[in-house]
């Protein structure tokens, strides 16, 4: 739908001699540039047909030890009498990381003396060690910056809402979907993350919660629970589809009752992707009752093609399709999260666009988030005006379709959507307590 054509209304009486033109559109879409995606501080890696690289396997790398966290109850079970002790004692150290969230042998105190340090050491190989925390919000926004056991580096965000607490969690060590705008993605793929490393960003938050380091912390008893993270967000570093089996795998374990798991409801967990149909399709297969959201950002393939890389292998009707398709089979109202980035995609014939193509696959299946991108001095990728952003989502909302601009939380300390990205300060940092903890 162009905003530049004009309908053509006959006059009133046979005597006018020409028709009067009335535009379809506000005429500042007209005036307003066409920006289009470049990279901006960085090289983009691009194959030799000179196309952005896409990186759908992780490099073949050292894993990290298998932790409890990577098995079920049953396989814990197993293990745990291989070694010689009784099988109940797999259920005892699943208590301790999933809902006490500790894995120090001094604190389980119903464990043989004698044996805590040898079932400590089998079953919580280190994971994630906490290099620095930025805290923001008035303490309500905390960002974690984690070393894990290969030196790799990745983050998580922590955030207290008015009724929930929600966690934004990495899925991969960088990204490989190499989409220009998002910090992440600018160093490309190191490795998948494992799935107890996707886990433990949980349980090593719940414990600051318990800790009272998120702040204004909810008293527990008289019915009330202790707080713990209940929002989980696949929205950090990675595309949490392309490590499909450990990211299914961590949800599974996080919606599994205790001692399996951390007991969580499906319906609190959001799984996020920039458009990969296949995996989509397989998750809608899945008959677990989570979020799915896609990241489409453009509704059309022009533009798309540019700004998010994966769009050359799989289009904005086949993406459109699958999600539309994940609602069909759950019955769970899908998330488009749409970044609003100046002049690039936040034209008001894009609303409109973006309006007919989800309406023309039926009503109410849908729910769109447009997201401020946070500004940065100087360069293309900047948010767009209020105006422009008002104009954005009063198009949608006036075609039918529930929209919702996103509150952009932790931009202050570099922890808002697309600025998860480890510094070379941060590299330094977590060198440094390498080198005091060896």
């Amino acid at each position: 739908m162009d905003p530049n054509k004009l309908n053509h209304e006959p006059g009133d009486s046979p005597s006018d001699e020409k028709p009067r033109l009335i535009k379809t559109r506000p005429p500042r879409d007209v005036a307003r540039p066409q920006v289009r995606p470049r990279a901006e501080g960085w090289t983009q890696l691009t194959n030799p047909d000179g196309r952005p690289t896409l990186q759908f396997a992780s490099p073949r790398v050292k894993q990290p030890a298998k932790h409890l966290a990577d098995m079920t109850l049953a396989e814990r079970e197993a293990r745990v009498v291989e070694l010689g002790f009784p099988k109940f004692r797999a259920k005892q150290l699943s208590k301790h990381y999933f809902e006490h969230h500790t894995t120090d042998p001094e604190q389980m105190t119903d464990l043989p003396k004698d044996a805590r340090e040898a079932l400590v050491a089998e079953f919580f190989p280190p994971l994630l060690t906490e290099v620095k925390r930025l805290v923001t919000d008035d303490g309500a926004t905390i960002k974690f910056l984690w070393r894990l056991f290969d030196g790799a580096l990745v983050e998580s965000v922590l955030m207290r809402y008015p009724g929930r607490i929600t966690l934004c969690v990495s899925s991969q060590c960088g990204c490989g979907m190499n989409c220009p705008f998002c910090a992440t993605g600018q160093a490309g793929l190191t490795r998948n993350m494992s799935t107890a490393e996707i886990l433990d960003q949980v349980v090593q938050a719940n414990r600051v919660i318990a800790e009272g380091g998120l702040g204004h912390m909810r008293e527990a008893g008289n019915g009330a629970e202790p707080e713990r993270v209940n929002n989980i967000v696949f929205m950090g570093m990675g595309e949490p589809l392309a490590n499909y089996k450990r990211v299914m795998n961590g949800v599974h374990r996080m919606i599994d009752p205790s001692p399996e798991g951390l007991g969580m409801s499906a319906r609190g967990i959001t799984v996020s992707t920039v458009g990969l149909a296949p995996a989509i399709r397989k998750l809608a297969d899945e008959d677990i009752p989570i979020t799915f959201a896609l990241s489409l950002h453009a509704p059309d393939d022009e533009l798309r093609d540019e700004l998010i890389p994966v769009n050359s292998r799989w289009k904005v009707e086949e993406v459109l399709d699958a999600a539309y398709g994940y609602y069909e089979k759950t019955g769970r109202r899908v998330s488009i999260e749409y970044a609003l980035i100046k002049d690039m995609n936040d034209h008001g014939w894009r609303a409109d666009l973006l309006a007919d193509k989800l309406n023309e696959r039926g009503r109410g299946w849908v729910h769109v988030n447009p997201i401020p991108l946070n500004p940065t001095p100087g360069s293309i990728w900047t948010s767009s005006t209020r105006e422009v952003t008002r104009e954005f989502v009063d198009r949608l909302n006036s075609a039918g379709i529930p929209t919702t601009l996103r509150d952009t939380r932790g931009k202050e300390i570099d922890g808002a959507c697309g600025q998860l990205v480890a510094t070379e300060q941060d590299r330094r940092d977590a060198e440094a307590i390498a080198a005091a903890t060896a």
